[in-house]
């Protein structure tokens, strides 16, 4: 057997991703609980992502905001829904433009900049993401996903020399 096989099946595979993919929207009214939720689960008790009027007050915001990690974690999940459970994010960076704050309804859209496979076998697909709300661009992404070569292929199975992000 193959080393970097799997079961499942629900994964797109590098041959549906081609340089110019547009995938698909993702919309998302946050709400207080979001940034807070958010902020609890990394650990960040700062209180502008969770206290209305230091952030309003103290830090001249509009509101609370959604800190780092969770935008980090809505990047993952962005990719991770198109990709299916066999997509493994190598390199992922971003940049925060805008804050995205309780009431905004944000949009991540995505497309494929280009695809290859390196050395070891392994897929790749180069994306780049924004992130907005409303008219305002909050955030920019690009990230560098491993995705299955054929139906037999897992990139979550390689491992050291299999696996260069």
């Amino acid at each position: 057997m193959n080393p970097h096989t799997s079961a499942a099946t629900d994964s797109i595979t590098l041959d549906q991703a081609s340089a110019g993919t547009v995938l698909p929207p993702l919309g998302y009214d946050v709400s207080a609980t979001t940034v807070v939720l958010g902020a609890l689960a990394s650990r960040d008790w700062r209180p502008m992502h969770h206290d209305y009027k230091f952030a309003t007050e103290r830090n001249g915001t509009a509101d609370i905001f959604l800190n780092t990690p969770n935008l980090a974690a809505w990047f993952e999940r962005y990719i991770t829904d198109w990709t299916g459970p066999k997509g493994r994010i190598g390199r992922m960076t971003f940049r925060i433009r805008d804050s995205v704050f309780p009431g905004d309804h944000m949009v991540f859209a995505g497309t494929v900049s280009g695809t290859e496979v390196d050395e070891s076998g392994c897929g790749w697909a180069s994306v780049d993401i924004s992130v907005t709300a409303g008219d305002r661009l909050c955030c920019t992404c690009t990230a560098r996903v491993a995705l299955p070569t054929d139906g037999t292929d897992n990139p979550w199975a390689r491992k050291s020399e299999d696996w260069k992000p």
